[in-house]
């Protein structure tokens, strides 16, 4: 991996901590949450404050994050909000991790100055070894004080300064009196000042998770399911299964909920050069055990080397070309089914809520586009990366720094972006109904079944 740690690919925009203060401050929150310290003068940590130089010390990559669920985090600034978060088992954490630090900032920003906070993500389930225990994870609290307990006793002095102010004879009761002092000398004057987190509740409808061999769990949708790698794992699910092993299941699910589009119809979008890098991925994909190095080749160089080598090409390839050659030069529109290799590579998501966690699921189903493999989806990408040959690392991490890290934001609005949608059109008339002889309406005829067809026209599957 060190080849994308030196390229800024991982590890990277993690927040140091490098002065004694930090350090031992982070200590005290590690000691308070683990009972562990670490010997360390120097590292860095992420959004939830995991540090993977710590990890690697410890011998303990969950140090902070056991079982997968409830991840501990520890914040020494409000500055970890723009850090990424490693070793994700959930596709939310970090989002909802960066709306905790939003919405608390002012609060979050008095109490780092002088104390680490440490905390837990509490969801009430201490694994997860059933597909039932993933519907008890949607609803999270972020549980959070200091490591001298600043929002405690802060709570406490309120809860006697309340006190003081109903009670008849507060006034002569030395002990209450005392309490309150020795609390204000921690906390400051709390009536004036208020120290309290507030937005720690948190809900998860739809998410990704790696446990189960990796689950996409939609709960709000029109048909709520399960996509899962591995569905013998679930048990007794409590939402249908959809096999990610099954293209035509999983393509008829993604259409028959409006999360997809083709990339040739999208509006405001050049499919033909998209198409073409990913007919370049291919074929760096399928090069990769020549020994070659192709770090830094071309577009040229690839279409040279495809030439070259046509008939060791995947079938996606060739049908991607089809594709390209038809936006370019017109003819009759290629055909595709969920069974070509080809068909996840043809879409992207629908301009919907939900469109980052359905490109993460096209990411998982056309692995070989790396660009989008490693922008929605990074813990399979490391994990993939781990298993290429020198030839794809090298090309994978030359192409990525130089293309995407010089401008992400413009790369990801490229790929991903919707433009405005079309005025959409006048209502057409009304049918007319169907009468009897006395201007009695008749029952309507049963509704033609509605087919759901992919992007190039192939039925799928046919509703009611």
């Amino acid at each position: 991996m060190n080849r994308l740690i030196q390229a800024g690919l991982m590890f990277a925009n993690l927040t140091r901590v490098d002065t004694p203060a930090l350090v031992e401050r982070y200590n005290r929150a590690l000691h308070h949450l683990t009972g562990k310290r670490t010997a360390l003068t120097e590292f860095a940590i992420d959004i939830s404050g995991y540090s993977p130089e710590v990890a690697d010390e410890l011998g303990d990559p969950q140090y902070l994050n056991r079982n997968g669920v409830n991840r501990q985090i520890i914040l020494l600034s409000t500055r970890q909000k723009s850090a990424p978060l490693l070793n994700a088992r959930f596709s939310t954490t970090r989002a909802l991790l960066r709306q905790f630090i939003d919405r608390n900032e002012a609060q979050l920003f008095a109490l780092t100055a002088r104390d680490a906070v440490a905390g837990e993500m509490v969801n009430g389930v201490f694994d997860i070894d059933s597909a039932q225990k993933l519907m008890d994870v949607r609803r999270l609290t972020i549980e959070a004080d200091t490591t001298t307990g600043t929002l405690r006793d802060a709570e406490a002095l309120a809860a006697r300064a309340e006190r003081f102010l109903d009670e008849e004879d507060a006034w002569f009761d030395d002990a209450l009196i005392d309490e309150m002092i020795a609390l204000a000398r921690k906390t400051g004057d709390v009536t004036r000042n208020p120290i309290r987190l507030k937005h720690t509740a948190f809900h998860q409808d739809n998410f990704w998770t790696s446990h189960l061999g990796g689950v996409y769990l939609f709960s709000e949708c029109d048909t709520p399911a399960l996509l899962a790698r591995e569905p013998a794992r679930l048990g007794k699910p409590p939402l249908p299964v959809v096999d990610m092993g099954d293209p035509r299941d999983v393509a008829a699910w993604l259409h028959g909920n409006g999360l997809v589009q083709p990339l040739v119809t999208a509006r405001g979008f050049d499919a033909a050069r998209v198409l073409r890098q990913k007919m370049d991925f291919i074929v760096v994909d399928a090069a990769q055990d020549g020994g070659l190095d192709l770090a830094g080749a071309t577009a040229r160089d690839l279409r040279a080397l495809a030439r070259d080598n046509a008939e060791r090409l995947p079938a996606e390839y060739h049908q991607i070309r089809r594709v390209v050659a038809w936006l370019e030069e017109g003819g009759r529109r290629p055909r595709h089914s969920p069974e070509d290799p080809a068909y996840f590579y043809l879409l992207r998501a629908a301009d919907t809520p939900d469109r980052d966690l359905v490109n993460m699921l096209l990411a998982e189903l056309a692995p070989k586009d790396v660009r989008q493999l490693f922008i929605c989806h990074k813990e399979l990408f490391y994990a993939l990366y781990a298993g290429w040959s020198d030839t794809k690392k090298s090309y994978v991490a030359d192409f990525l720094s130089r293309d995407y890290l010089a401008d992400k934001a413009g790369t990801r609005e490229a790929l991903f972006g919707h433009d405005a949608p079309a005025p959409a059109p006048a209502p057409a008339a009304a049918p007319s109904r169907r009468t009897g002889p006395w201007s009695r309406t008749n029952k309507s005829p049963a509704p033609d079944p509605v087919p759901i067809v992919g992007p190039w026209g192939a039925v799928i599957r046919e509703r009611r």
